[in-house]
């Protein structure tokens, strides 16, 4: 049988009237949803306003199997999300290593990765389900964090960025970059960010870093408030890598953030590497939106007096 994985925001009353009309469109289609049980509990816990008449006693039922978030991705065909861009990350997380395709219906402001609007909801499913998509390779990066004595001391990954920043807001951190095990400058700053070109619109983008267009195989490195005269962002490709260590005066420490979720401690002499991953993952499109229409549409940019030519080019 096929199974979808449903993912919502469960804090969002409009994501789970949503939810409801996703249930019934796959059992119409005999399609089971499969829901992560930490969803369901979220939900079972939510203020009673937000929750629909009927979706506990739908979620409960055995047309919705319920699972846990380490296993659910290898049942499924497809993940369907209703929410926002971190509704998405929270489900990337999920699906990553399964490499199941994640379809995000917008709920609120507009993102860079949800596509489909909530009022075209039963179309969007019905496609979804016939196959009607096209798969779009989002690049992530690989992010190792090592002690002061060399030894791994975690293994992470980032869809957006991997963060480094100060533990102590009156202090700055001092740094030293590498790229491509050379040496490349040393500063005081308030962080670095190591960012994939999807990352490249979010916080990168108010760290003063480049837009770069997602299937740019790429990824940034983007000092923040740096003290220094040269401490530009830097574009790498998939052959490079770069590391950022942590001086051993910064004595108060930092903190690692991976796509705004995961934190890890940094300390002083510490080391955080990143290089593009050969795992990326997958988002299914129903359209093809130039990714220049989602800029103008996301930051209302001002395009009065384009003239425009014709599909021919004339």
């Amino acid at each position: 049988m096929r199974r979808f994985l449903l993912y919502v925001h469960t804090g969002r009353d409009s994501a789970l009237t949503a939810m409801l009309t996703v249930l019934d469109e796959l059992r119409a289609r005999g399609v089971r949803a499969v829901v992560v049980d930490e969803q369901v509990q979220e939900i079972r816990s939510a203020d009673p306003a937000i929750v629909p008449d009927g979706l506990l006693e739908r979620l409960a039922s055995d047309d919705v199997d319920v699972d846990d978030a380490v296993t659910v991705a290898d049942r499924v065909e497809l993940a369907v999300v209703l929410g926002g861009d971190g509704t998405i990350l929270r489900c990337l997380e999920v699906v990553r290593d399964a490499r199941v395709p994640v379809h995000g219906v917008n709920l609120g402001h507009v993102g860079f990765l949800a596509e489909s609007e909530v009022a075209d909801l039963s179309d969007t499913v019905r496609r979804l389900l016939d196959g009607d998509y096209a798969i779009e390779q989002r690049s992530t990066l690989d992010v190792l964090v090592y002690g002061a004595d060399d030894a791994l001391v975690s293994t992470q990954w980032a869809i957006n960025e991997a963060s480094l920043e100060k533990n102590d807001r009156q202090k700055m951190i001092n740094v030293v970059l590498e790229i491509d095990e050379r040496p490349v400058s040393s500063f005081g700053c308030d962080g670095v960010l190591l960012s994939t070109s999807t990352g490249s619109t979010a916080y990168a983008f108010s760290a003063g870093g480049p837009v770069v267009w997602p299937e740019v195989d790429a990824f940034l490195v983007v000092p923040i408030a740096a003290h220094a005269l040269f401490a530009r962002p830097l574009v790498l490709g998939r052959s490079s890598r770069a590391a950022v260590e942590l001086a051993e005066d910064s004595r108060d420490g930092a903190v690692l953030t991976l796509d705004g979720r995961r934190e890890v401690e940094i300390g002083a002499g510490m080391r955080v590497e990143a290089a593009l991953s050969p795992v990326s993952v997958s988002l299914a499109r129903l359209a093809p939106t130039p990714f220049a229409n989602r800029l103008v549409e996301k930051f209302r940019l001002p395009v009065e007096g384009w003239r425009g030519r014709d599909p021919k080019g004339t």
